[in-house]
């Protein structure tokens, strides 16, 4: 069964469902860190506005006009995941593994079994009214539509997230050995109470709160996986739909200075080895920018600052992501980590 334990036949969402939990259930406990649910729920945050998240105001603020200049507040995804409510569970497959790459889940996501597609397009129905041309094209005809919709999401990708996915994925890592530093110190029953304050646990049960309907072992399936998210905080999105383990997203830890800008003073001991110039377009990619713009903020010359950039691509100090006609150079972590080691010298 695919049905959400998001949906709310009762209009009230105010209970309380409690999950069961087995010695089985305990040792198939698990972290990932996934790509889809930070398309999704980054997705869903720029469709809903920022009034009620201004961390991510300054992100929604870069990356909104480069989506709908890409008409994608408009297509697939604005069919499928709408600002609140039900969206089809399909767009997050099992993550296999730790931590998939984006193809990885798309591969799963164009496999995705016609039946879970249908059920989940009458579940959006049901919630959200006639469904619209594209997602009708998916009922009528998955497989195609599910490649349409693959490169949709690789768009949606490569505009509002690429750039900035080194940034975001080290926040998620972070959470990830928090939780499993709480796990080994205190066992699984920590890290589940500390969640979100919707989850408890009880030593037997995890309960989630504001929850419509009974969730149970057989409905849900075995084992749980934990997905932290930055782009997540006052829900807790799951996906049930066995034999599948459910999954449970909560807000990452330090998503609060996720976006604040990395210290680059005392970068003199780096500008040694790497150069002024380069470590000047290190400190200056705090925001992802193009060659242009780098070029206006630093007053160095746009072939000088392509010839540098490129050096920095080749050391693994920094990326290249096309956005329509340009290209915009994002930090890695490796860069990250050479600024914070500098400012701290």
């Amino acid at each position: 069964m695919t049905e959400s334990i998001l949906n709310r036949p009762d209009g009230a969402g105010s209970g309380v469902a409690e999950l069961a939990f087995s010695a089985g259930d305990l040792a198939r406990l698990r972290f990932a860190v996934t790509p889809m649910w930070q398309v999704v729920t980054g997705y869903r945050l720029l469709r809903g506005g920022t009034a009620g998240s201004t961390v991510h105001r300054a992100w929604a603020e870069q990356v909104g006009p480069r989506v709908a200049a890409a008409g994608l507040d408009r297509g697939r995804l604005a069919e499928l995941v709408p600002p609140d409510g039900f969206y089809p569970k399909f767009l997050n497959p099992a993550p296999t593994g730790h931590a998939p790459t984006l193809e990885q889940e798309l591969t799963a996501l164009r496999s995705a079994p016609a039946e879970l597609v249908h059920r989940d397009l009458a579940h959006l129905e049901h919630h959200r009214g006639p469904l619209g041309p594209r997602a009708r094209e998916l009922r009528h005809d998955p497989g195609p539509a599910l490649d349409g919709l693959a490169r949709e999401v690789r768009a949606f990708w490569d505009v509002a997230l690429a750039p900035y996915w080194a940034r975001i994925r080290a926040v998620l890592e972070t959470d990830v050995l928090h939780r499993a530093r709480q796990v080994a110190e205190h066992g699984a029953g920590r890290a589940l109470d500390d969640l979100h304050t919707a989850v408890s646990w009880d030593g037997e049960a995890l309960h989630l709160t504001r929850w419509p309907k009974a969730l149970s072992r057989p409905t849900a399936g075995p084992g749980l996986v934990l997905v932290p998210s930055v782009f997540t905080a006052a829900r807790v999105p799951t996906r049930i739909a066995p034999p599948d383990p459910p999954q449970l997203v909560y807000p990452a830890r330090g998503t609060g200075t996720l976006w604040a800008p990395a210290p680059t003073g005392g970068t003199g001991a780096l500008a040694a080895v790497l150069g002024r110039s380069r470590t000047r377009l290190l400190a200056e990619l705090d925001t992802p920018a193009s060659t242009t713009r780098l070029a206006h903020r630093t007053g160095l010359s746009p072939a000088g600052v392509s010839q540098y950039l490129t050096a920095l691509r080749a050391a693994g100090l920094v990326t290249a992501h096309r956005v329509g006609r340009s290209v915009l150079y994002a930090r890695t972590a490796a860069a990250e980590t050479l600024l914070d080691a500098a400012a701290g010298a």
